[in-house]
């Protein structure tokens, strides 16, 4: 039995809010985003070139420096490095995020605690599939392992070698060893600074350093130049092998193909997710969406956006979910098929409600589809769901069948235009006056998705043309709304990396007219055209340009006094990222990332990511209204290669788009190739403001304070929910003055029995009186159960056998193991790491009940080498390795300390043999029946010495 079960809430991504993080963009620095982007460039090239071994194919890296891009192309069948990039982005907006856990005026044992802790984390939520949970803990571990080198003298001592023990259990750190001064001038104050180090069996290891002036900061990190360059150079190198080693350990306990989901390579690791009305109108439509949801489904298969989980979230009334989820495309289908319409009572349904859950449930970048014929009960949810989509980045598509009775929304009159098909139109549909239906439009326009009103005849058509504007390469080049309507004209700038280039056009009695950058045009009443062809379905056109690409300027004309919207997409490896950030002077230069919407009438400041950075340059960044009024960013300065920070002289009011422009200089420069790409999900602006911290304690409910400050006085709405259900307490309102601020906390407990490594998703919104402005914040917490085992399985090798002559096609070798973990939670899995050989696995139960597994490997003398990984039930691994390279006389070697493992020679049970024939695909362990659930031992943690005390011992 698991007893004393102690449930820890550890905070992603939001460990401390408003914490300066460095990021000092010079020609001679060295920072956090660096040094991880380097560790996982190496990391993931080792785990692709392993991962390609297994399957069979072949690996092999293009020449020049290792980039994003030049990985994803060796490595990844995507088009883009995009999600590779967005992955490595989660983790380094995770990672500065918690330098106040620093090492350089903090504990070791804190630092290191927060190392094992969220190490250990990571492990959980890798188990469970939980890629974002994952890379944000991720981050905070190397960033803290990263202070503990680049914070220290290790480089002013001359160690330049990775202290390992630090992120394991092995071994306390006991005394106080050496000290170093030196002096940095820094902010212009020449500081006076002291370096003291620790030694465990002669190893030293930095504890902390601190300088005698409140101007002086940390010298190793804040510039290469500022004491030593070459010295620092070496340090950020240590820093990344440090880094490498823990990513290593990731690797190891999760496999690779887990670990290339985790950096967002090969298959997607985003969610294809529906939500579906199961009320009894929904009765004869039901048919018709089971067989949508399945064609949606198989159109992804087999593709570089095939999703890696599925989410299904049912709703009726009052009833909304439970939410299902898989990662097999055919128990999907066959959950879908057992949806039943019943119920349902009055015609409004829980709508919202259920796309809450679906956006919470679901990693971020991922596609939700939406289906119901009922407007929403739940519309007050309307300002939750919209923080939540500008959160997660995901795109809402809603198709309501047929038309919503309240008034008929989004529908098309029926028509019949010169040479093109007449189709069953429903009733006239985007009433604005009503304002339910308008949200539906809203909610999908906010996301970069589509609403689209049809009948159930003409829903499989809209579907499939929906389903073409999801691609993991796809970017976008123009989003805009008018509404109300006018006549407008419609520019973008059309690149020679793009294909595919798709419009879609929404709305009602429209007359449009598409011209390429020669004068080429097509109208809106041409089905094929001297450009493409154009479909409609209800109130929705798709404009599919099929003729060679014309690169330069293109423009679209419309001509409707009615509401409608517009959407340029397309193919291409060029996209950009973006994060809105405050820059910061003090204590060293950096920034913070704003992790909620900008302030309206402010400064701002962007931070840029664009791929394919050795081709392409940025010119300008840009905030674009959906009325096409845009603001464009000034002092647009390259600060690393790819990175752009822009600063925007007056955040404009109410919702916008980020836009950028550049060129491509893939061709001749001379060409003037400019490209144009635009963010999909719509921001907004907000007079509020909200920022969350929190403080962890084992055993107690988790406190998260919140601060709430505005130039609108008033009592403000408080709004606080979370995705699973938890106990929460909070105060609704907050009164404070104009200019002023409140602070308020909301307390979230975690039930005694929740899982190790469950996710909970918290979101908190404050609105101004009378609910004429918003802000929120987002946090994404896990629950993990303390850990108390933290030794790795141990490996002693008991024979080889060689009989290896002459060809080795034609002979055999074999090594024999034990392998156990001990009292611990006991082996979970074995997995071949190195070598091409068939792996046989037994377990035994030694007189003293401890279970030892028995290990047999075979292989052909071709494969010389060996190397096992054995991993435990909480994520501790332990490695093996032999080479028949060396002589016999060389020792067994196994990188964890190898101790005499249980006597297996007087077994009292014995559990079946089983076979592996793989590489890296996890084998895993049965332990028979008697062995029941692992008890956690005792938790302990290491006694090191604080550094109040360190510092008095000095002085």
């Amino acid at each position: 039995m698991v007893a004393g079960r102690v449930l820890w809430l550890l905070m992603l991504l939001s460990i401390q809010r408003g914490t300066w993080a460095f990021f000092t963009f010079t020609a001679n620095s060295t920072n956090h985003l660096q040094m991880t982007e380097a560790a996982i460039l190496q990391t993931t090239a080792d785990a692709c070139r392993s991962f390609a071994r297994e399957m069979g194919t072949e690996f092999t890296l293009p020449q020049g420096p290792l980039t994003a891009e030049s990985l994803v192309e060796a490595c990844s069948s995507s088009e883009s490095a995009i999600g590779f990039r967005v992955a490595i982005i989660e983790i380094t907006k995770a990672d500065v995020l918690v330098d106040v856990h620093g090492f350089n005026s903090d504990t070791f044992q804190r630092g290191r605690k927060l190392i094992i802790n969220a190490i250990a984390a990571v492990k959980a939520v890798l188990k469970k599939h939980n890629f974002e949970a994952a890379r944000a803990q991720l981050g905070a571990a190397l960033n803290t392992l990263q202070d503990f080198y680049t914070h220290g003298c290790l480089g002013e001592l001359g160690k330049m070698v990775p202290y390992s023990k630090f992120i394991g259990p092995d071994g306390p750190i006991k005394k106080i060893f050496g000290m170093s001064t030196f002096i940095v001038e820094t902010l212009g104050a020449m500081c006076v600074c002291v370096c003291v180090c620790v030694c465990v069996n002669d190893t030293m290891l930095t504890a902390v350093f601190w300088c005698f002036t409140e101007k002086c900061g940390s010298h190793s990190e804040e510039h290469l130049d500022s004491h030593d360059g070459n010295l620092s150079t070496e340090t950020a190198a240590l820093a990344i092998n440090v880094s490498v080693e823990l990513l290593e350990d990731i690797r190891a306990a999760a496999g690779d193909e887990d670990f290339l989901r985790l950096m967002r390579m090969n298959q997607s690791t985003s969610a294809l997710c529906f939500v579906i009305d199961t009320t009894g109108s929904m009765g004869d439509d039901i048919d018709i969406v089971r067989q949508t949801t399945s064609f949606i489904i198989d159109s992804k298969r087999g593709t570089p956006d095939e999703p890696y989980v599925y989410i299904l979230v049912p709703f009726n009334d009052p009833d909304f979910g439970p939410l299902f989820e898989t990662t097999d495309a055919e128990e999907f289908k066959r959950e879908i098929n057992e949806l039943v319409a019943i119920g349902g009572g009055d015609f409004p349904e829980m709508s919202l409600s259920a796309l809450e859950l679906a956006l919470t449930g679901a990693a971020y970048y991922s596609e939700i589809f939406v289906f119901t014929d009922a407007s929403a009960k739940d519309i007050a949810l309307k300002s939750t769901i919209l923080a939540l989509i500008e959160w997660s980045k995901s795109t809402v598509s809603m198709k309501s069948v047929p038309a919503i009775s309240l008034g008929p929304p989004f529908g098309y009159p029926p028509a019949t235009t010169d040479g093109q098909q007449q189709y069953d139109y429903p009733p006239l549909s985007r009433s604005l006056s009503n304002p339910v239906n308008q949200a539906y439009q809203e909610l999908a326009q906010a996301s970069g998705g589509l609403a689209v009103e049809v009948t159930k005849a003409t829903l499989p058509q809209a579907t499939s043309i929906i389903v073409d504007s999801s691609n993991s390469a796809l970017v976008t080049l123009l989003q805009a709304v008018r509404d109300p309507g006018m006549s407008s004209r419609f520019d973008f700038f059309v690149d020679s990396s793009l294909r595919n280039l798709t419009i879609y056009i929404t709305g009602q009695n429209l007359v449009f007219t598409v011209t390429s950058a020669t004068g080429v045009s097509q109208k809106h009443n041409e089905t094929t055209g001297a450009l493409g062809t154009i479909k409609r379905v209800g109130n929705f056109f798709r404009v599919h340009v099929t003729k060679p690409l014309e690169k330069g300027l293109w423009f679209i004309n419309i001509l409707s006094i009615q509401p409608y919207t517009v959407k340029v997409i397309g193919q291409s490896p060029i996209a950009f990222l973006f994060n809105f950030v405050q820059i910061l002077q003090h204590p060293q230069p950096g920034f913070e990332f704003i992790q909620s919407r900008p302030l309206t009438n402010s400064t701002a400041s962007l931070l840029v990511y664009v791929t394919e950075a050795h081709s392409v340059r940025l010119t300008e960044v840009a905030l674009v209204k959906e009325s096409g009024e845009t603001v464009v960013a000034r002092n647009l300065e390259e600060k690393l290669r790819g990175i752009y920070l822009a600063a925007v002289a007056m955040v404009p009011e109410g919702s916008f788009a980020v836009q950028v422009k550049g060129i491509n200089k893939r061709d001749s420069i001379s060409s003037l190739e400019i490209f144009q790409r635009q963010s999909s999900t719509q921001f907004r602006s907000t007079r509020v403001n909200i920022n969350t911290t929190a403080m962890l304690e084992p055993g107690v409910a988790l406190a998260i304070p919140f601060t709430v400050s505005s130039n609108i006085g008033g009592s403000f709405t408080i709004r606080a929910r979370n995705n699973r259900g938890f106990s929460m307490s909070f105060n609704t309102t907050l009164t404070l003055d104009a200019g002023g601020r409140a602070e308020g906390t909301v307390t979230l407990t975690a039930p005694p029995n929740t899982l190790s490594g469950t996710d909970v998703t918290l979101t908190i919104e404050a609105e101004a009186p009378g609910g004429t402005d918003s802000n929120y914040d987002v946090l994404r917490l896990i629950v993990l159960a303390e850990v108390s085992d933290l030794h790795p399985p141990t490996c002693l090798l008991t024979n080889v056998s060689t009989q290896c002559n002459g060809n080795c096609s034609l002979s055999t070798w074999r090594l024999f193991a034990s392998l156990t973990d001990g009292n611990g939670t006991g082996i979970e899995c074995i997995r071949v790491r190195q070598g091409s050989g068939t792996l046989n696995t037994r377990v035994v139960t030694g007189s003293d009940g401890v279970n030892v597994t028995l290990v047999t490997y075979e292989a052909s003398c071709c494969s010389k080498e060996v190397e096992l990984v054995a991993v435990d039930a909480v994520g501790n691994v332990g490695t093996c390795f032999r080479s028949i390279k060396a002589p016999s006389s060389v020792p067994f070697t196994n990188v964890t300390l190898v101790e005499s493992p249980t006597s297996a020679t007087a077994p009292t049970s014995t559990a079946p043999a089983s076979t592996l024939q793989t590489k890296t695909s996890c084998h895993h362990i049965w332990r028979g029946k008697d062995s029941g659930e692992v008890s956690l031992r005792l938790s302990f943690w290491l006694n090191l010495i604080p550094f109040w005390l360190i510092k008095a011992l000095l002085l």
